[in-house]
């Protein structure tokens, strides 16, 4: 059995207007509706929202590029945190919160991408996972900053400021409208990111990094500025959350929040579709909240589910559905050689 990649699926070109695109966004700006129709509660559309924003971020490096990073966790805390610190110490802004969140993750991602660039494989991601563990460490030590194990309490929610509209965010259905739109703009900018001759690049990075850079990209400075953008992010994921909780603790940025994204993109499929980490996303949590309703042992049968997919079918469940659909003939076969692929023009 041979591992479909990204390459072996056509091309969509620049625009998201697709049946999962579309399937998708009807998702997004339903679900205040039927979430309680079905049992669950509003806050769970927004703890979602945000997860897709971190996963879909975290797949252009993982997914695209074929970085392993296990650290990830850790600009998700930076962002949480750098958004509480800016309306605490400096003012309380939406739109300022936000912009410190996702700048002091990227800030922190372009110093540590220094390190990384040179690196891969398993170096690249033992690399990762140390330097998330000195972000944990620091979280937890600087106490004046931090707030140490404690955290940051009570960060307030602003008011949505854009010109002469002005509204309260601090219902849930409120915070969620907002979350869903900003997810809305990342999904589309990532989309037109990885179909752009860029996404072929980073694909052909993944697929032979030597063979890239004798063709004459510069390898190091776009692994560096795709960790940086994919950290950047988990910044805003991560200021939503620190939004969204009213509050930012040292477990936000632990290794146990790296793992588990990286486990939510490789059953998702995230390796061979742009839509792998959604389906991960929503995998993961429906696991959680229903699974957990009727056990508690949830976690064990999520990783049991996680055992027998990479075993079975590594590419996740979006590999599985592509199979399918080749198998039914609802999409031609497309076979392609490694690097081949990769030069072709968009379709």
């Amino acid at each position: 059995m041979r591992m479909i990649t990204l390459s072996d699926i056509p091309a969509r070109g620049g625009s998201p207007m697709t049946p999962a695109f579309g399937l998708f966004m009807v998702a997004l700006a339903t679900a205040p509706f039927w979430l309680p129709a079905v049992g669950l509660y509003q806050y769970l559309g927004i703890e979602v929202a945000i997860w897709l924003i971190f996963a879909l971020g975290f797949n252009l490096l993982f997914g695209y590029i074929g970085l392993h990073s296990f650290g990830h966790g850790a600009y998700l805390g930076i962002g949480a945190y750098a958004f509480g610190l800016f309306q605490q110490e400096v003012t309380v802004s939406l739109w300022g919160g936000l912009l410190a969140a996702i700048l002091a993750a990227s800030f922190a991602a372009a110093i540590v991408g220094v390190f990384l660039s040179h690196r891969r494989g398993i170096y690249y991601a033992l690399m990762t996972i140390g330097f998330g563990q000195i972000f944990w460490f620091s979280a937890i030590k600087l106490h004046g900053i931090t707030g140490g194990e404690d955290g940051l309490l009570g960060i307030p929610r602003p008011d949505f400021v854009l010109g002469p509209i002005r509204f309260s965010l601090a219902d849930n259905v409120s915070l969620y409208w907002f979350v869903a739109g900003i997810l809305a703009i990342v999904t589309v900018v990532l989309w037109r990111l990885v179909n752009a001759p860029f996404g072929r690049v980073l694909q052909a990075i993944r697929q032979n990094e030597t063979r890239a850079r004798f063709v004459g990209y510069d390898v190091w400075l776009i692994k560096w500025l795709t960790f940086t953008l994919s950290a950047g992010f988990a910044g805003l994921a991560g200021g939503l959350f620190s939004m969204a909780q009213e509050g930012a603790y040292p477990d936000v940025m632990s290794l146990h929040q790296s793992g588990l994204i990286v486990m939510m993109v490789l059953v998702g499929g995230g390796l061979v579709s742009f839509w792998g980490p959604v389906l991960g996303v929503i995998l993961y949590f429906v696991a959680r909240d229903i699974i957990g309703g009727i056990t508690e042992t949830w976690l064990l049968w999520f990783g049991l589910m996680f055992m027998l997919m990479v075993m079975t079918r590594p590419e996740g469940l979006a590999g599985l559905i592509h199979v399918i659909r080749l198998r039914l003939g609802n999409v031609p076969a497309q076979v392609s050689a490694p690097g081949i692929a990769a030069s072709r023009k968009e379709a």
